[in-house]
């Protein structure tokens, strides 16, 4: 970004901290979950009563038991249908204030090789220690000044905080093109069509305690991938979800004050660092 100019060591000193939030071990001691041969993700002791949570899934027409995998405790799932069965589990947590907000969307379940096993709940996906994955646009007007919105309210993680011009799950079945048109359209009413230079920036990786679920139950593994466009002179972000309070345009010294004042979320604090080469 031009114009930009940080003092040195400064960028180093401001995301050094912030990287390392990104890369923490879980608050409480978790149990890998297998389904089916394949490790789709991990528990919290706490969440699940052994005995109890046996009797129920065979109750709901699937095995879930406490066992032995490779030399550790684990959770293992037995079902016909996995994703019927990982969204019961959802039902349970949700009943029981385990789950994160729940959103009737679903993501996709991968397995420790990569394929393909189920779909479950986004609002479950912390506590299940399931892998995700996120889309974000970083947006630059012609001038070098960047596009940021304003997460609203009534966000139920970071409300208020500053965040790239969109950012998004994911969801089940979703390529990244897709969701990043879609994603783009919903929160800021833009069609990729139109935006100049369009291009893959990089990764940032997400794996540290989650607040959902509640006492230190939840864990996020999120993987996002972040792109950069050129939002062309007269376009404006308009918002189509409700999820925005307001878009700005600002120049890159605001964005290097915001940075360092804490404007911004986690997720785009790094991305932005990682846009900037800090």
């Amino acid at each position: 970004m031009s114009g930009l100019h940080m003092p040195a060591g400064a960028g180093t000193q401001w995301v050094q901290p912030l990287r390392q939030a990104s890369q923490q071990p879980p608050q409480a001691p978790r149990w890998p979950l297998w389904c089916n041969g394949q490790r789709i993700g991990s528990v919290a002791e706490a969440v699940f009563d052994a005995a109890q949570a046996t009797v129920w899934a065979r109750q709901q027409g699937f095995v879930l038991e406490a066992a032995t995998a490779q030399g550790a405790q684990a959770w293992q799932l037995q079902a016909d249908d996995p994703t019927a069965a990982l969204n019961a589990m959802a039902q349970l947590l949700r009943t029981q204030g385990r789950c994160g907000p729940w959103r009737n969307e679903q993501l996709d379940v991968h397995g420790q090789d990569g394929a393909l096993v189920a779909t479950v709940e986004r609002g479950a996906v912390r506590v299940l220690g399931v892998a995700t994955q996120a889309v974000h646009l970083l947006g630059s007007a012609p001038d070098g000044r960047m596009w940021v919105q304003q997460r609203a309210l009534n966000k139920p993680t970071h409300p208020g905080k500053w965040d790239t011009l969109m950012g998004g799950m994911v969801s089940a079945g979703d390529s990244l093109q897709t969701a990043l048109a879609r994603e783009t359209q919903e929160e800021a009413g833009l069609d990729l069509a139109p935006l100049q230079q369009l291009r893959r920036g990089g990764q940032v990786d997400f794996a540290c305690p989650s607040e959902e679920g509640g006492d230190g139950t939840g864990y996020m593994l999120e993987s996002i991938q972040w792109f950069h466009a050129v939002v062309p002179q007269g376009v404006q972000p308009q918002n189509m979800d409700g999820e925005v309070a307001q878009f700005q345009c600002i120049t890159p010294q605001q964005l290097q004050a915001w940075l360092l004042q804490d404007c911004f979320t986690p997720e785009a604090s790094l991305i932005l660092a990682d846009h900037l080469g800090w």
